[in-house]
């Protein structure tokens, strides 16, 4: 791919960047306090802080938010990556007094700074200049206004993309206040289809496939006519319309896609590298997929390979509060972000106050930032500082209120500012070694989407994905993230969970076999194994390859309707022994059945089985099932796997979490995600609970309050 779209889209682009003359800055005023290393930082400091913009201020303040940041505990800022016009007014005229003067005060201060790279919403006479910027997607032109309505492949965005980030890095390298810098803000493709996107696919298409004949063969053109005879005929592929049609060609144009943005953050580091310092990191700030909150994977961005370019991986976690509040997207996000580069990671955004329904209770804020360490983050920023008074998030508030006083939420940051940085030498850094993992694939996210359970279906991948994370999440079961699409090391677990691997690669799934054979055990949902890679279904019997370790086969699937498992096997009761959306029917061939329907036509299929195959064990759940039901499945699949441990007679609304700390001690986080006190037997060695510095014995009662959070560390 690279040799043909680097080349296609970027080589004028080059050729223009370095022909420009340099232009007049105005000097950086620096301060003579000495900044720290990034490793000193990092071994001794949790990063606890907000994004800030003073540049929104309706009034002149920054030395009092100074001081009210240093009086909470804030020792980092992320600053600059929303104001490419305020950063350049006019085509190459710059003025950067905003960027200068929080740079000075922060520094004054004693708190450090996080540079962003300008570039995810660019300014109107750019737009007007170039019009070609604004992306086409599926739903034809962009127009100017919304962020991230860009061909972030087009050579004049390029251009100037490199220019700003050039102009930016050039004016403040030298600064001591930076510890790191951001690329861009929540980055993906955006949909981007245009003309110069397609013939960039094209050209990525020739070099993977060689031939048309091997892109007609491999996604199955000759239906309605689709085959393509010339590559100069190639059809325009553009989204939700080719997905009902061609859900091969559809995939491998998202792929494409996702390729475009591991592309483009690479670019943007190595950039910033040219003028960072050794010890200063750069990062970016993922997000999730989103359902009014950080649901699940994201499908927009290839996350394991976007992040090999990072030092570390920075992630964005929004999730509800108040009674819903669960920490299971706090979870999740974290155990994603710290499995994309196998270490510590930052949380780059996270809500203070939020969206009104998101205000928390007392306590909350604290038992939020103590959950994202017990993930393995080694920061915590809030966006943001302040409530912003207008435009799109007006009702998104930051720490700060509309006022700019201290409220209840900004009083409770003090307390996590002050654990923080007393706490910071045992809790950073923190290791986690799991020996149970997900194992997903935004390949086969794509295809199930395409899908999902037939015409007129709603649901997901990550719907099918969720409700197994979640019920792990619930009985205190660590967790890693491994992408099936880069090799992964399967052997590191005991247990792997394989929700709906609609498509994948033969050799994945021989993987997969070979890991049962050798001891391994493996959950798979329906819909695994049923297409290849290129989104073809497997003309052989289905699970097609995974049947060899799952020992059962099936040629036929429906929407369940009144269908229920036979004699309630997992002992859930009436109301949650139901299955619902999808079931297949599974008939054994060497697996042993753990459930059948109950239906008067289909009481005969299986719908939970299991296999001894070699030295392992396969389960497949070849329907949906309530969370009651998965939950004992899973408990099943932990209790075979050797895996259900003492954390384990604990479940939610009581969440521990543990690591081994920079000392080589363990420490345990017990949190109560419930508005009721409640009492947790210790059941590890001796040690020292951290918040209150007493001394916890082996077997005694720890008291947490409502949404508390008690951490132990074990002598």
């Amino acid at each position: 791919m690279k040799k043909h779209f680097l080349f296609i889209l970027f080589l004028s682009f080059f050729n223009h960047v370095f022909a420009q003359k340099p232009v007049q800055t105005l000097p950086v005023q620096t301060l003579p306090l000495e900044t720290l290393p990034l490793e000193t930082l990092q071994a001794t400091s949790l990063l606890f802080g907000v994004a800030y913009y003073d540049e929104y201020m309706p009034y002149e303040r920054l030395e009092k938010d100074v001081a009210m940041m240093k009086e909470a505990g804030i020792n980092v800022v992320r600053i600059a990556e929303s104001t490419w016009s305020t950063l350049e007014p006019q085509d190459n005229v710059w003025d950067y007094s905003h960027i200068d003067r929080v740079l000075n005060a922060m520094h004054k201060g004693g708190i450090k700074v996080i540079i962003g790279t300008p570039t995810y919403a660019f300014p109107t006479w750019l737009a007007k200049k170039y019009p070609d910027i604004l992306a086409t997607t599926s739903k034809g032109k962009n127009l100017y206004g919304a962020r991230q309505n860009m061909d972030i492949t087009n050579e004049h965005f390029r251009f100037h993309a490199e220019r700003v980030i050039r102009k930016i890095m050039e004016h403040v390298k030298d600064h001591p206040a930076i510890i790191g810098y951001q690329v861009d803000n929540e980055t993906k493709a955006y949909g981007t289809a245009g003309d110069n996107v397609q013939k960039a696919f094209v050209a990525y298409m020739k070099d993977k496939f060689k031939t048309l004949e091997a892109v007609n063969k491999a996604f199955g053109l000759d239906y309605w006519s689709n085959r393509i005879n010339n590559w100069d005929d190639f059809p325009v592929v553009n989204g939700t319309f080719n997905a009902s049609i061609n859900a091969s060609l559809n995939s491998e144009f998202s792929k494409f896609q996702r390729q475009i943005v591991t592309d483009y953050l690479a670019w943007q580091t190595k950039i910033v590298k040219e003028y960072a310092k050794p010890t200063q990191f750069v990062t970016q700030n993922f997000d999730l997929d989103w359902r009014g909150y950080s649901y699940g994977i994201q499908p927009d961005v290839d996350h394991f390979a976007a992040a090999k370019a990072l030092d570390v991986a920075g992630i964005d976690i929004y999730h509800p509060t108040q009674d819903a509040l669960t920490g299971i997207e706090i979870s999740l996000g974290g155990d994603l972000t710290r499995s994309m580069k196998n270490k510590n990671y930052f949380v780059i955004e996270t809500e203070a106050q939020g969206f009104p329904q998101w205000v928390p209770y007392p306590n909350q804020l604290r038992l939020q930032a103590f959950s994202h360490l017990a993930s393995g983050a080694n920061m915590l920023e809030y966006w943001h500082w302040h409530s912003i008074h207008n435009s799109a998030e007006t009702y998104w508030k930051g720490l700060l209120s509309h006022d700019f006083e201290p409220n209840p939420t900004y009083n409770e940051a003090k307390t996590i500012g002050k654990d923080f940085a007393r706490l910071s030498d045992k809790l950073i850094n923190l290791k986690k070694k799991n020996e149970v993992a997900i194992l997903f694939s935004n390949e086969a996210q794509t295809a199930f989407n395409a899908f999902s359970f037939g015409w007129g279906a709603r649901e997901t991948y990550n719907d099918i994905l969720r409700p197994y994370y979640d019920a792990l999440y619930k009985m205190n079961v660590g967790m890693d993230f491994i992408d099936a699409t880069k090799n992964p090391a399967l052997s590191n677990y005991k247990l792997i969970i394989v929700p709906a691997l609609y498509a994948a690669s033969d050799d994945v799934l021989k993987k997969l076999n070979q890991f049962v054979k050798d001891g391994g055990h493996v959950v798979y949902t329906f819909k695994s194994g049923f297409s290849d890679e290129n989104v073809k279904v497997r003309s052989t019997v289905q699970p097609a390859i995974i049947n060899e370790a799952c020992g059962i086969s099936y040629s036929q699937f429906t929407v369940p309707q009144n269908v229920s498992l036979k004699n309630d096997p997992f002992k859930v009761g009436l109301e949650h022994n139901k299955i619902n959306t999808w079931m297949e029917l599974i008939t054994p061939t060497t697996a042993k059945v753990l459930a059948y329907y109950e239906h008067p036509s289909w009481g005969n299929y299986a719908a939970v089985t299991q296999n001894q195959f070699g030295k392992g064990l396969a389960t497949y759940v070849a329907c949906m099932t309530t969370s009651a039901l998965t939950e004992k499945i899973m408990k099943d699949a932990l209790e075979k796997a050797n895996l259900w441990k003492t954390e384990q007679s604990l479940t939610f609304p009581i969440i521990t979490k543990s690591g081994v700390n920079q000392q080589g001690k363990t420490i345990r986080y017990f949190f109560n995600y419930s508005a009721v006190p409640q009492q947790v037997k210790y059941a590890y060695k001796n040690g020292n609970e951290l918040i209150t510095n007493k001394a916890v014995s082996a077997n005694s009662t720890l008291d947490l309050e409502a949404w508390g959070v008690q951490i132990v560390e074990e002598n």
